[in-house]
């Protein structure tokens, strides 16, 4: 895609050096989303085989390295290939029930019969126009009674006015998404603040975890 002189484009967010956020949030605990949806898990009965989750825009591995510590298997997924070396270079990290792939979303495919999948600020960096294809990939791999947690970021977040290929949606937006769904946790943030790098930035987030009807 070609840069305009007069409106920002993807240069500083879906080509960023994603190295340096790494280095910014390493050592970060896993995301409050992820955890709520394992308490739900750990609310119903036992599965008789181990629970299958997809960690999408894994980054370094914060949300997959505690899946894997509650002995969940885990198919993790960046389309930095960085991310995932990281990741795989994570000490203490239990392999035997990790798969690692690098796939960016606007060719992302997923297995059937997904228990959990996990996208914590990643969705945001799905080129707009691929969006619709994503979320109906996410829906269909989900098995009856799986969870989707994360993020989508609001209409209103200045990212999205920024640059042309970041997309904000309205609450209506987002609850006709999840129209498939049983929500269990659904809060909308709105606040000025700052990204992990120190960026300024007006935050408008939706965190969410649904399970699947």
């Amino acid at each position: 895609m070609s840069q305009s002189s007069n409106k920002p484009t993807k240069h500083s967010l879906l080509e960023r050096d994603w190295s340096v956020y790494y280095r910014a949030t390493k050592g970060r605990p896993p995301r409050e989303t992820l955890l709520f949806a394992l308490t739900q898990f750990e609310a119903e009965a036992p599965s008789k085989t181990r629970r299958f989750a997809v960690d999408l825009g894994c980054g370094d591995g914060r949300d997959t390295v505690e899946l894997l510590r509650q002995g969940w298997r885990v198919l993790a997924i960046d389309g930095e290939k960085d991310a995932i070396a990281l990741l795989r270079q994570r000490s203490g990290v239990n392999r035997t029930f990790l798969e690692t792939r690098v796939q960016r979303f606007e060719s992302l495919t997923l297995p059937p019969s997904v228990d959990l999948v996990n996208a914590s600020f990643c969705l945001q960096f799905c080129p707009p126009e691929y969006f619709l294809n994503l979320w109906r990939e996410i829906v269909t791999s989900l098995r009856s009674g799986g969870r989707f947690c994360g993020q989508l970021f609001g209409d209103r977040d200045s990212w999205t006015t920024a640059h042309s290929n970041i997309y904000g949606y309205t609450r209506e937006h987002v609850e006709a998404l999840l129209q498939s769904f049983e929500l269990e946790y659904f809060e909308e943030e709105e606040h000025p603040g700052k990204t992990p790098l120190g960026e300024g930035k007006h935050w408008h987030l939706f965190h969410i975890v649904a399970r699947k009807l």
